[in-house]
C-alpha cells in the first residue's frame, strides 16, 4: 500500500510500539482508576475504549514495520503442490508477486543507501541465493496472472544454469495439460525431474494414453518419427537436411549442391510413392544407380512402350575405350539407359536430375558432399535409425509412428529427449528438423484448419490450443523458427522458448538481424536471475529509462556576526531537505542478484511484474518404475555435464568402461519391464 506521505520511511525503529504501549497503560490506568483522573465509570469505560483504539492501530502500524523488515531480510518459503497449482480456461498463471511501479524503485533506492545497512545486516542465509529485497520490499503479494490470448504471442523465458527455468516450465505444463492442451516439450539436454512431471501429471489429470515419449537416448521405449517423412512442399525436405549444414564462407556453395542432391533423391523417391528418410537418402546418395534404375523402369514405359529393347542396342554398340575414366566402373546398363534419354529428347526434371548426379565424377562427388555424409552417417547409425527411418511394414515392432499432424489432431502430449549431452550435432539436427516440420504442419493449420484438408478446403477450420515448450531453445534454432513465430499463432501455437543467454541464440543463428527477427516476435519476456548484462539489458532497455525517486537531504547553516543584534554573537540552524532525483527503473545488476525461482516479467503490453516462481513439494507418485530408471539414467548423465572439465578428465579413464557396464545393465532390466508390460 502506498503512503499518503511524500516519504514513506520505513526503513526505522518500530517507533509506533512505544506509543503502543502507553495507550495501553493509559487505558488500564484509567479503567482501573477512574477517580483519580476525576472521571465517572461510564466516561471512564469510553475513554478506556478510545485510548485501547489508538493501541492497537499503532501496534498495526509498529507490525507492518517489523514485517516490512524481516521480508527484506528473508522471504517465507513459497512451494504448491501440483494439484493446488490454478488452472483457468482463460488465465495462465505464472506464480505470486506484484506489478513493479516507481513506488518499488524508491524502495529499492532507499534500500541501498547507507544509513539503511544496518536493518539489512542480519540476512539470514538461503538455499536460493541472491538478495531477498528485490522481493521484500513488497509484502501484499497476489496471485499473478497473464490472458491466454495473450500466449500466442510467445514467451521467452531467460535464466542462467540452475536458477529456475525448468520448474518455470513444470508450471506451465502442468497448466496446459489440465486444459486439455496439445503439449509439445523439446528437452535437448534431458532433464529428469521435467520427465517425472509430464509423466505425473498425464497420469493424475487421466491422459497417459495421450502420452508419448520420443527419447534419442533409450531407443529401445521410444516412439518412432520421421523428420523428414512429412511435407506440404516437397523442397522441404532439402531444406531441413541443408539446414543442419555449415553456410557461412566457401562452405555455402556446398550446401546448395547437397540442397540440389537431397531435392534430386526426394522427388524421385515421392515419384515412386515411397516415404522420404534419413537412410534412404544416405543409400541414394552413396549410389545413385539403383534409384535411377528403379525411376527409369517406372517411368519410361509411359514415354516410349519398347524402351527396354532400345536400350539393349543402346548397350551393344558401347565402346569401353571411348568411356570418361569415371564410368568405367559403372554398369553398362545405366550408363545405355542415360545414353538412350539423352539421344532421344525425351524431358523428364526428375531423370535429368538423376542422371546428372549419375555422371558426377565420383571424386569430385565425394568433395562436394563430405559435409553432408558425416552428418547423414550420425543420423543412420545404431539404434537410432530406427527411430528416425522407420520401417512402416515392420509389424513386430510395437513401438508407435508419429506425425505433429496426428499428435495435433489427437490431442496428445508429447516429450521429446534429444540426449545433447550424449551428442550434440544429432540432437541439434533432429530438434531442428522437428521445429521445420512443425512449421510446416502450422501452415496447413493456418490454412485448413485441424480437421480440413488442401483438398477439402472449405471444412470447418477447427483449431487447438498447441502448447510448445523448448528447453534449450538455442540447440533447436534454425532459419524456420522465424516463420513459426511469425504464423505460428494463427495457426494456435503457443510458443515458450527457454534459454541461458540471447548471445546463445545470434551465435546458433550466425546472424545478428535473424536473431533480432525472431526476438520481434516473442511479446512476452520472463527474466530470471542472468549473469550476461547484455542478457539483463534484454530485459532493461524495454523499461522506461528513469523514474523519480526522494530522499532527505541533511542541510546545516551557521551564521557568525556581532551585527546580528538581540546579544546574540552566531545563529545555526539543522533541518532535512526532501530532494529528487531520477535513476534507472531496473538496472542489470538487479537481474544479476535475483533469488533462485524469482524473476522480472513483461507481459501484457510491457506491464513489469516481479513474481516467485512455486517450489515443487514432493507431490509426484506412481511414477512407472521403466520411467523412474530412464529419468535416474537421465540424472546421472546430466549431473556428469555439471562437473568440472578437470574432474571429468581425471574421472574418465578409471570409470568410463565400469559406468558403461552399469547402463548396459540397467537399459536390460529396463527392457524386461518393457517386455512385461506389453505382455501383461
Amino acid at each position: 500500500m502506498k503512503s499518503r506521505y511524500p516519504l514513506e520511511v520505513k526503513l526505522r525503529p518500530a517507533v509506533e510500539g512505544w506509543a503502543a504501549l502507553g495507550y495501553g497503560m493509559a487505558a488500564f490506568l484509567v479503567l482501573e482508576f477512574p477517580g483519580y483522573f476525576l472521571l465517572t465509570d461510564g466516561i471512564s469505560k469510553l475513554l478506556a475504549v478510545g485510548l485501547s483504539l489508538l493501541s492497537i492501530r499503532q501496534v498495526a502500524q509498529a507490525y507492518k514495520i517489523i514485517r516490512y523488515r524481516r521480508y527484506l531480510q528473508r522471504l517465507p518459503k513459497y512451494e504448491l503442490a501440483s494439484s493446488r497449482i490454478p488452472v483457468n480456461n482463460q488465465k495462465l498463471f505464472l506464480g505470486k508477486g506484484f506489478r513493479w511501479q516507481a513506488i518499488h524503485t524508491q524502495r529499492l533506492f532507499e534500500c541501498r543507501q547507507p544509513t539503511a545497512s544496518k536493518w539489512l545486516a542480519h540476512q539470514h542465509g538461503s538455499d536460493v541465493g541472491g538478495s531477498s529485497v528485490l522481493h521484500g520490499i513488497e509484502i501484499n503479494e497476489q496471485d499473478v496472472w497473464m490472458n491466454l490470448a495473450e500466449r500466442v504471442g510467445h514467451m521467452l523465458v531467460l535464466g542462467t544454469t540452475r536458477v529456475g527455468k525448468t520448474r518455470f516450465l513444470e508450471v506451465m505444463v502442468t497448466q496446459d495439460i489440465a486444459r486439455g492442451d496439445v503439449v509439445i516439450v523439446f528437452d535437448p539436454k534431458g532433464d529428469a525431474d521435467l520427465l517425472r512431471r509430464i509423466v505425473f501429471e498425464a497420469k493424475r489429470c487421466e491422459r497417459e494414453d495421450d502420452l508419448l515419449i520420443f527419447h534419442l537416448g533409450f531407443p529401445q521405449f521410444s516412439a518412432r518419427y520421421n523428420p523428414i517423412g512429412q511435407f506440404a512442399r516437397i523442397t522441404e525436405v532439402a531444406n531441413r537436411v541443408a539446414n543442419q549444414l555449415p553456410s557461412s564462407g566457401e562452405s555455402a556453395a556446398f550446401r546448395e549442391f547437397a540442397w540440389r542432391f537431397v531435392n534430386i533423391i526426394t522427388k524421385a523417391l515421392v515419384a515412386l510413392g515411397r516415404k522420404p528418410d534419413y537412410q534412404q537418402i544416405q543409400r541414394y546418395i552413396l549410389n545413385v544407380d539403383h534409384l535411377l534404375l528403379d525411376y527409369c523402369k517406372s517411368w519410361l514405359p509411359t514415354v516410349d512402350c519398347n524402351w527396354e529393347s532400345a536400350v539393349a542396342v543402346v548397350q551393344e554398340g558401347i565402346d569401353e575405350r571411348s568411356l570418361p575414366i569415371h564410368l568405367k566402373t559403372r554398369s553398362r546398363h545405366l550408363i545405355a539407359i542415360v545414353n538412350y534419354i539423352q539421344s532421344s529428347n525425351f524431358y523428364d526434371p526428375i531423370a535429368d536430375g538423376l542422371c546428372s548426379a549419375f555422371c558426377y565424377d565420383k571424386t569430385y562427388f565425394d568433395k562436394i558432399t563430405a559435409s553432408l555424409l558425416p552428418l547423414l552417417e550420425k543420423l543412420t547409425s545404431g539404434n537410432i535409425t530406427e527411430l528416425l527411418s522407420p520401417d512402416y511394414f515392420d509389424l513386430n515392432d510395437e513401438r508407435p509412428i508419429f506425425d505433429w499432424m496426428q499428435i495435433i489432431r489427437g490431442k496428445k502430449i508429447v516429450y521429446v529427449g534429444l540426449d545433447a549431452l550424449s551428442d550434440g550435432t544429432v540432437a541439434a539436427a533432429v530438434g531442428s528438423s522437428m521445429f521445420s516440420d512443425l512449421c510446416s504442419v502450422a501452415g496447413q493449420l493456418y490454412k485448413f484448419g485441424v480437421e480440413s484438408s488442401a483438398e477439402n478446403s472449405r471444412a470447418d477450420k477447427t483449431q487447438y490450443r498447441i502448447s510448445v515448450h523448448g528447453d534449450e531453445f538455442n540447440e533447436l534454432v534454425n532459419e524456420d523458427v522465424t516463420t513459426l513465430l511469425n504464423k505460428g499463432g494463427g495457426a494456435g501455437l503457443q510458443m515458450s522458448l527457454y534459454t541461458q543467454t540471447w548471445s546463445d541464440v545470434e551465435a546458433k543463428i550466425g546472424n545478428a538481424a535473424k536473431a533480432g527477427q525472431i526476438a520481434g516476435n516473442l511479446n512476452t519476456l520472463v527474466c530470471l536471475r542472468v549473469i550476461e548484462e547484455r542478457t539483463a539489458r534484454f530485459l532493461t532497455d524495454k523499461l522506461p529509462q528513469k523514474v523519480p525517486v526522494q530522499y532527505l537531504q541533511p542541510h546545516s547553516t551557521v551564521s557568525d556576526s556581532h551585527q546580528l543584534g538581540d546579544g546574540a554573537d552566531f545563529t545555526s540552524s539543522n533541518d532535512d531537505r526532501l530532494a529528487s532525483t531520477e535513476v534507472p527503473m531496473l538496472t542489470s545488476n538487479d537481474l544479476l542478484q535475483l533469488p533462485k525461482g524469482q524473476a522480472f516479467c513483461l507481459i501484457e503490453g510491457g506491464q513489469l511484474w516481479k513474481i516467485r516462481i512455486p517450489l515443487p513439494s514432493d507431490d509426484m507418485k506412481f511414477i512407472p518404475q521403466m520411467i523412474e530408471q530412464m529419468a535416474r539414467i537421465m540424472q546421472q548423465k546430466y549431473d556428469d555435464w555439471l562437473m568440472d572439465d578437470e574432474t571429468i578428465v581425471e574421472a574418465q579413464p578409471i570409470q568410463e568402461k565400469s559406468q558403461k557396464n552399469k547402463i548396459n545393465q540397467i537399459i536390460k532390466r529396463i527392457k524386461k519391464l518393457y517386455e512385461y508390460h506389453i505382455k501383461k
